[in-house]
């Protein structure tokens, strides 16, 4: 059992980032983050691109454990936990089936439907499906005029549209049929929240403004217009209400360690209804679960060890 009587003590850490999915730079902006987070607490970490021969790397530098910070495929599908499981090195956050799980949107969204949890009704288009008038006319009688198009197995909304015609969807479906198969989601109008977790506890929830039509990848990494609320303007009770269905949404999908729960509250029946789980959501300085914590008295460099210290097997303990 290892001794954890000082950060060190976590033994040689690979922290794994920026991949080859099309969230690549938003990996590398948080893997130097979370680097610099790990430094300050004197933790023995190196950086690893997994886009090179990162096996090797990892071999040849006799890594003891994995901070995996990887958006997007081959990071947060469950790849990348495959591997390590089979390395035997433990690492950061959810299983490999967690986060199969949590990456595929409409997965997801299936079983918190049968679980009688709150989310918009949707439509699965498959990525060679033909999509066309006819069909999307179709769509739009059973779910509404306006909709949101989003490839299933992205993040960051990459390839997300809104459409507000058939003419609109034909053309969204075909834009997100590129990376894959497509969610196509009724709209919800409403504010938007996030709930992060770490360790089994829910921290403070954020909402979020933007000026922008809806939450897109411009407001949430480009745009300085966007404004962020923790607190987030809930009353005590929905506060507790919303981090009570974030942990049981996060736990049903087989997640674990850290991550982040989203929701849109329904602007006429107040209904929190999820929209995704994130298992390895954005770390830089001024995403959305840092600045959770922040408001939990927690800094970063703080976040990054306890997140660091979900690698732990039962019975290690970590007192940094």
């Amino acid at each position: 059992m290892i001794d954890k009587t000082k950060n060190t003590d976590f033994g040689k850490v690979a922290l794994l980032m920026g991949g080859t999915s099309a969230e690549r730079d938003i990996s590398l902006l948080s893997g130097e983050a979370i680097y610099q987070g790990l430094l300050e607490k004197n933790i023995d970490v190196i950086k690893i691109d997994t886009k090179e021969d990162f096996l090797l790397e990892i071999q040849n530098n006799a890594i003891d454990r994995a901070f995996i910070a990887l958006h997007g495929r081959g990071g947060e599908d469950g790849t990348i936990q495959g591997f390590l499981t089979m390395m035997g090195i433990p690492f950061t956050g959810s299983d490999m089936v967690g986060s199969a799980i949590s990456m595929n949107k409409i997965m997801s969204k299936r079983i918190w439907k049968q679980a009688g949890f709150n989310t918009a009704d949707f439509l699965q288009i498959l990525s060679n499906e033909k999509f066309e008038l006819g069909d999307a006319i179709r769509a739009i009688k059973k779910l509404g005029e306006i909709l949101f198009v989003k490839p299933a197995n992205e993040g960051s909304s990459v390839g997300m549209s809104k459409s507000a015609s058939a003419e609109d969807l034909v053309e969204a479906v075909t834009k997100a049929q590129a990376f894959g198969t497509v969610l196509v989601e009724q709209f919800v109008n409403g504010r938007e929240y996030t709930v992060g977790i770490v360790n089994g506890e829910a921290l403070p929830s954020i909402s979020m403004v933007t000026p922008n039509e809806y939450y897109d990848y411009d407001a949430k990494y480009l745009a300085d217009s966007t404004e962020y609320f923790c607190p987030s303007g809930l009353s005590e009770y929905e506060e507790e209400q919303l981090q009570s269905i974030a942990l049981a949404a996060f736990e049903i999908l087989g997640c674990s360690g850290w991550g982040r729960v989203d929701f849109i509250r329904d602007k006429n029946s107040n209904v929190f209804n999820l929209l995704e789980a994130n298992t390895i959501p954005g770390m830089t300085k001024t995403s959305l679960l840092p600045k959770a914590a922040r408001a939990n008295g927690m800094n970063f460099s703080q976040l990054v060890v306890s997140i660091l210290s979900t690698s732990l097997a039962e019975g290690e303990e970590c007192y940094g």
